[in-house]
């Protein structure tokens, strides 16, 4: 891989490799059966040049933020690289977010440009809160001829006038704003630099190097924080190859494995745990004979494996099992959220490396990894190089808050100075996650200090989000939380959210007010729904500015009642 050392800017850097690499394969975009485009690093530079011309044409300069909403395709990475070459900053955006919350953040961010695929940006444009954004430049992709662009302009017109000028960053310089959770409540958009990036790849591929000959499988968003480094940033300077699905259909999904011959892909829990579901379905399926055969290699590979992997070892003793993952797998990066030690396990004795990671948006990527010396399932790793990680106010078993500084924490939250100086004290970002370190130095997670939860898939739940789904309730006032966060029980499975409900004075809650409650929560996608609900009967406990003061509130309940007294909604 090229020096990172030698860079001031991801720009800079991802310039350097494309040339360094010009003709190794950078991009594979396959859809079901039919492969879209298979490009070089000098094509990738090539394809760029049309989108580096029509930003500089737009005045597109200096620490401008352009946003990206789409799926996982070429020209995802063709509009970053672009906006880095013009010494941008990129605000990646969720595509599964609503339209009402992707104009909130574009609102939120700033972005005066942004690259959509044409229904995505229809969709906006119907948003009820669409006035109000302002933007200035618009670009989509895959519009039908004679479609409605209401203003935007066609990826496909856009045209090489010749070179156009790069633009340098500084390392302290804004990357990127990426959000960490939707925006019913108060929007966290992280300012991430260019060092932060520059230090985390260089952390990263010091325990797993990248080269020439790598074909990494993305089918996590672009836009999520583990894609964006393993699935872009890592690949590229390192000379690595990315396969594009523009379908995750299951088959399709398998097929690409053994048609690219995969050696890498990052993926969350729910994928990880679905993929552990269908093999144990395959292997239930096979004849008595057979089964009893894979169990013995499995539990001789097991044996084998039990200090550290031996790859060839597990490759020949559990070569059906491999073949199906395409025969080179080289390991799986899996994050975002809380995975059961059992999963695991199960992949590690079948000898494919699950390399389990613990971050969070505010550090970019990861802040640890496991490292298989030896392989520990209950744990998520030491901290990577550079990362300082401690556990504060601990308990008697030694459990505390995980905080942590290096060069790989955020800037802050964009225009929050408030948030930021709740976040980072003294040089040490408060993650609000509740972990321990055994006497190896690896990191073992055992619940959240704060209001919040997160989804097998990945996603950020800030309870605050989702209460605008409940106004209108014939209460006096309500308020949402994590259930763990109320009740703690020092474990990441399981999270649920619930609302409490404050009726009128003298009043109760109603059957009416229920069958509401209900009635919204069913509205909400199924992973921010609520389980459950809780009558309480005191005034919550305000700020001088009327916000409700969730931890004395939380503290109150936690004192008066108990899981138990939850009510089904």
């Amino acid at each position: 891989m090229i020096n990172l050392k030698d860079y001031e800017s991801l720009g800079g850097a991802l310039r350097a490799a494309i040339s360094h690499w010009a003709r190794e394969t950078c991009l594979i975009e396959a859809d079901r059966e039919r492969e879209n485009c298979r490009l070089t690093y000098r094509q990738f530079d090539e394809s760029t040049r049309p989108v580096v011309h029509a930003l500089n044409a737009f005045g597109f300069g200096s620490g401008e933020r352009a946003a990206i909403l789409m799926t996982n395709q070429s020209k995802w990475l063709i509009a970053a690289y672009a906006i880095f070459f013009r010494g941008g900053v990129l605000v990646p955006l969720d595509y599964k977010m609503t339209p009402v919350e992707q104009v909130q953040l574009l609102r939120h961010s700033g972005a005066k440009t942004l690259f959509a695929e044409y229904y995505l940006w229809r969709a906006i444009t119907r948003a009820a809160n669409f006035a109000d954004i302002t933007l200035d430049h618009v670009i989509v992709t895959d519009a039908p001829a004679g479609g409605e662009l209401a203003g935007a302009t066609r990826w496909e017109s856009l045209q090489d006038s010749g070179d156009t000028e790069f633009v340098s960053r500084s390392r302290g310089d804004a990357a990127c704003i990426v959000y960490s959770s939707g925006t019913g409540g108060r929007p966290k958009g992280c300012i991430l630099t260019h060092d932060n990036y520059l230090e985390q790849c260089m952390a990263l591929t010091k325990l797993y190097p990248f080269r020439p000959g790598v074909r990494y499988l993305s089918i996590l968003p672009t836009n999520h924080a583990i894609d964006f480094m393993v699935g872009f940033i890592g690949p590229f300077v390192c000379g690595a190859a990315v396969v594009h699905l523009r379908t995750l259909r299951p088959e399709y999904i398998r097929e690409a494995f053994t048609r690219y011959r995969i050696t890498h892909v990052s993926v969350v829990p729910l994928v990880l745990k679905n993929l552990e579901r269908g093999l144990h379905q395959r292997f239930a399926e096979l004849s008595t004979p057979r089964r009893f055969l894979l169990n013995q290699l499995i539990r001789l590979n097991r044996a084998l494996t039990q200090r550290k992997p031996h790859p060839q070892i597990s490759r020949a003793l559990l070569r059906d099992v491999h073949k199906a993952f395409g025969g080179e797998l080289e390991g799986m990066f899996v994050g975002g959220a809380f995975t059961e030690p059992a999963t695991l396990q199960f992949f590690y004795d079948l000898g494919i490396l699950v390399a389990n990671g613990y971050g969070c948006t505010e550090v970019g990527t990861a802040l640890t990894l496991s490292d298989f010396l030896p392989f520990r399932p209950d744990t998520v790793g030491k901290p990577l190089p550079g990362v300082q990680l401690r556990i504060v106010e601990p308990d008697g078993d030694k459990i505390g808050e995980v905080v942590v500084r290096g060069h790989t924490v955020m800037a802050g939250y964009l225009d929050d100075a408030e948030l930021t100086a709740e976040t980072i004290r003294n040089g040490w970002l408060h993650t609000g996650d509740l972990g321990r370190l055994d006497d190896d130095g690896r990191l073992q997670l055992f619940g959240r200090r704060r209001n919040m939860i997160v989804t097998s898939e990945g996603k950020n739940i800030y309870p605050e989000d989702i209460e605008n789904a409940f106004e209108g309730l014939a209460v006096k006032e309500f308020c949402v939380f994590a259930a763990n966060y109320l009740w703690p029980q020092h474990e990441l499975a399981g999270e649920k959210l619930v609302i409490v409900l404050h009726p009128e004075s003298g009043q109760e809650i109603t059957d009416a007010v229920v069958t509401t409650a209900s009635g919204s929560n069913r509205r909400l996608p199924a992973y921010k729904r609520v389980s459950g609900y809780l009558a309480w009967e005191r005034d919550f406990p305000r700020t001088a500015s009327m916000k409700i003061k969730r931890d004395v509130l939380a503290e109150d309940i936690r004192s008066q009642l108990t899981r138990e007294s939850l009510a089904p909604l």
